[in-house]
C-alpha cells in the first residue's frame, strides 16, 4: 500500500518506525538538532530501534498540534509525554520537518526537540 508524505511523516513523527522505512531514501540525512546527525539509512534505522526500545519502556502520549504539507515537505508539530507508573518523565516539544524527493522518498528530516525544564 502506497502512503501519502503527510502519512508517512507522522507516522515517523508518532514513533511508528517500521511503516516509514520503505520510504527512506538511502541517502537520508536525519538532523537531531543540538544532538545528533545521522546519515545513511542504516544510522536511522539504528537510531530508530533504540527510540522503539525507549517508547516500549515508557508509556507514550503523542500530541500533533499541526500539520503543514507543501510540495515534498512536511512539517509537523507536537508534544511527546513519557511516564511510568503514571509520572511523567519528561515532556518534548517538537518539530519535525520532513524533505522528500522526486520518488516519494524520505531525504532530510531535521527534528527540533526542547524538553520541559523541571
Amino acid at each position: 500500500m502506497k502512503h501519502t508524505q503527510k502519512e508517512i511523516a507522522e507516522a515517523f513523527s508518532n514513533g511508528d518506525f517500521e511503516l516509514t522505512f520503505p520510504y527512506l531514501s538511502e541517502n537520508i540525512i536525519w538532523d537531531i538538532v543540538g544532538e545528533n546527525l545521522l546519515k545513511g539509512k542504516a544510522a536511522v534505522f539504528n537510531n530508530c530501534r533504540q527510540t522503539s526500545e525507549y517508547f516500549n519502556s515508557v508509556e507514550t502520549n503523542f500530541n500533533t498540534e499541526d500539520i503543514i504539507v507543501s510540495e515534498r515537505k512536511v512539517v509537523i508539530r507536537g508534544t511527546g509525554e513519557f511516564l511510568r507508573d503514571g509520572k511523567r518523565l519528561n515532556l518534548i516539544t517538537a518539530c519535525d520537518v520532513y524533505e522528500f524527493n522526486n520518488k516519494n522518498e524520505v531525504e532530510k528530516i531535521s527534528s527540533y526537540c526542547i524538553p520541559e525544564k523541571k
